[in-house]
């Protein structure tokens, strides 16, 4: 059998499988490292509210920034993680929040796990899908050289993707397009929700850079950027009409396809300097 690197064994997020590989037609036993995929149930003031599927890793930073970019809290400060409970079963945490947000989640809490796949599965009412997103602010002006080099740097800050092939990132850019965080999931919302929290917990301003994801828009992506107050968010893949339309109202630069040397701006392109030049009607 194939001896696994100690140091990629003790990856956090990754566990190790026997696999039968097959290479130029011959089979072979071998041993894989793959992506975890656990149940976590949040619970706010002693009341379930919601069960995700996600990696078991920075489980702070999605709890807080699953409260913001769910739109639970308002700010960092209006959330406490109070305890994070690992069993065979999955990973329990509980949230506290102020009474008067606890009683504006009725109706808010989802009958059915929420997987990977997608950020709302199981939400109870279809008016807390829809809410109408926060507007956010005027933000920093991006020139496209920044959002190149944010895109190579995201690209090579996803330890956990590079050994299991199995996960989404989600990284924060200063203006000048430096990543400094990057948080990774199996679920391309849980990364976004776990970068959220990173920078919560980071005491980082949303208005001095922009958010760059290894996925593509869905709306629920341009819900928790808006919650969050990230007046950027540009997706290596698609978005959807109702990301577009989301965008726009709140306010939210909305990049896809992003890749070196090329891009489209779905919504307000007034942020991202350099897409002037050599524009055709």
């Amino acid at each position: 059998m194939t001896k696994l690197d100690p140091q990629r064994e003790s990856m956090p997020g990754a566990v190790e499988k026997p696999v039968l590989r097959r290479h130029r037609g011959r089979l072979a036993q071998a041993r894989d490292l793959v992506a975890e995929e656990i149940p976590v149930a949040f619970a706010c003031n002693g009341e379930p509210f919601a069960v995700m599927m996600a990696t078991p890793g920075d489980l702070e930073d999605f709890a807080i920034g699953f409260a913001l970019g769910e739109g639970l809290v308002a700010h960092a400060g209006e959330v406490a993680v109070e305890s994070i409970a690992t069993s065979l079963e999955g990973v329990s945490i509980a949230l506290s929040i102020p009474p008067s947000r606890a009683a504006a989640l009725a109706g808010r809490q989802r009958s059915l796990e929420g997987r990977s796949g997608c950020g709302i599965c199981g939400t109870a009412q279809l008016d807390a899908v829809l809410r109408p997103p926060p507007v956010v602010g005027a933000g920093r002006i991006i020139s496209v050289e920044a959002l190149d080099r944010a895109l190579r740097e995201l690209r090579d800050g996803q330890p956990l993707n590079a050994l299991t092939g199995a996960t989404h990132a989600a990284g924060w850019a200063d203006a000048e397009g430096g990543v400094a965080l990057v948080r990774e999931d199996v679920g391309r919302h849980n990364a976004l929700d776990k970068l959220i929290g990173a920078m919560a917990r980071a005491g980082v301003d949303p208005q001095d850079g922009f958010a760059v994801v290894t996925s593509r828009a869905s709306f629920e992506m341009v819900m928790k950027a808006a919650q969050a107050a990230i007046p950027m968010l540009a997706a290596i893949s698609a978005p959807t009409a109702l990301a577009i339309a989301l965008a726009d109202t709140a306010g939210l630069t909305l990049v896809g396809f992003a890749r070196e040397h090329g891009h489209v701006v779905y919504a307000h392109p007034g942020r991202l300097r350099g897409n002037a030049r050599g524009v055709a009607a």
